[in-house]
């Protein structure tokens, strides 16, 4: 079931704007990168009162205290109060970093996620974690803040390139691999365009605003989503830092892989289900392209993660499929061979 706040939506103009009759909020102030500004907001104009639209570039390389700048100065120099509220249109990017604004604004001001894109719907989206990257540190600096409201819709997926419907589909495999058996072994028969996404939103927004309920804060079970994220975060850290950017579900795809294999060395999962996870996973991402020494400068970044203890790296691993263990401690060592398995395995 989902909380009060988060809404799957069929008619998203009627939704957003029956949630706005409500409210009466003092201003409304909208947040859309280029492309969400031309292909969704046109969805949900009609459903605004009078209001503003400020627009910032898309990409992971403008989530920084730069842009922040900009949409703290957009909202000073339209003179919103505490009782405005932003809604924030966009993928996992605009939603991280404009309820970020939002929540620091004055203190902060109430905020509208409508995530536009299949990872911010399933996964991002969810759960109050907001920040931006700093010095190619995946949100390195942010708070823990929910919205107002969460609007899913999954009309906006039409709008979407393949790469970042491919993108999101990664936190949905996430999802059923450490919650849900029966679901995953629904999604590792289908290809990507034959998925249910309305249920596979319902199901990877359920289950993560359980986990949230459960652990806002992050101090144990939530945890267990950041599954695929210690070794793909530290994938795509590296990369970005060498002008080699990838989508963020890519690294988290790859992180699926190199961690399952850890879990395998520890036989905290079957050969079957490591060989059946592979190969469902490569068929849908194919393969990050990185050089055999590279991996020590990746896995050292792994030591940034902020799920770390001290000097000690801590992961999600399997155990079995559908369930998972955090905090598990892993090596440098493990890591580098991870990562090697996963540069050389043949698909």
């Amino acid at each position: 079931m989902l909380p009060e706040n988060v809404l799957l939506s069929a008619d998203i103009t009627a939704d957003l704007s029956a949630f706005l009759n409500r409210k009466r909020y003092s201003q409304v102030f909208v947040l859309a990168d280029e492309n969400t500004h031309k292909h969704c907001y046109p969805k949900i104009a009609a459903a605004l009162p009078q209001h503003t639209v400020t627009t910032v570039p898309s990409g992971e390389e403008q989530k920084n205290i730069q842009t922040c700048i900009q949409i703290w100065q957009a909202m000073t120099d339209r003179a919103l109060d505490r009782h405005a509220v932003a809604i924030v249109l966009g993928g996992g990017v605009m939603g991280d970093m404009g309820g970020f604004c939002a929540a620091t604004y004055k203190r902060g001001i109430e905020f509208i996620l409508i995530p536009t894109t299949l990872l911010a719907q399933a996964d991002a989206s969810i759960g109050g974690k907001l920040g931006v990257d700093f010095n190619h540190f995946k949100n390195h600096i942010g708070v823990f803040q929910l919205p107002a409201l969460t609007l899913l819709y999954s009309g906006f997926l039409e709008t979407l390139p393949q790469a970042e419907l491919r993108s999101g589909f990664a936190e949905v495999i996430k999802h059923a691999l450490i919650s849900d058996r029966a679901m995953w072994d629904k999604i590792r028969v289908k290809p990507l365009d034959q998925q249910d996404w309305d249920a596979l939103i319902l199901h990877s927004a359920e289950f993560k605003s359980g986990v949230v309920e459960q652990d806002p804060k992050e101090s144990g079970l939530r945890k267990i989503l950041n599954a695929g994220h210690t070794l793909g975060h530290a994938l795509e850290s590296y990369l970005l830092e060498k002008n080699r950017r990838i989508l963020h579900g890519e690294a988290v795809a790859a992180g699926l892989i190199a961690e399952a294999w850890i879990a395998l060395e520890r036989k905290m999962i079957s050969e079957e289900a490591f060989r059946q996870l592979t190969a469902y996973i490569f068929s849908i991402y194919g393969k990050v392209e990185f050089a055999e020494d590279e991996t020590g400068a990746i896995a050292t970044l792994t030591l940034q993660d902020k799920k770390n203890k001290g000097n000690r790296v801590l992961s999600v691993l399997l155990d079995g499929v559908g369930k998972a263990r955090w905090d598990c401690e892993i090596s440098l060592d493990e890591v580098k061979r991870a990562l090697s398995f996963y540069r050389t395995v043949q698909m």
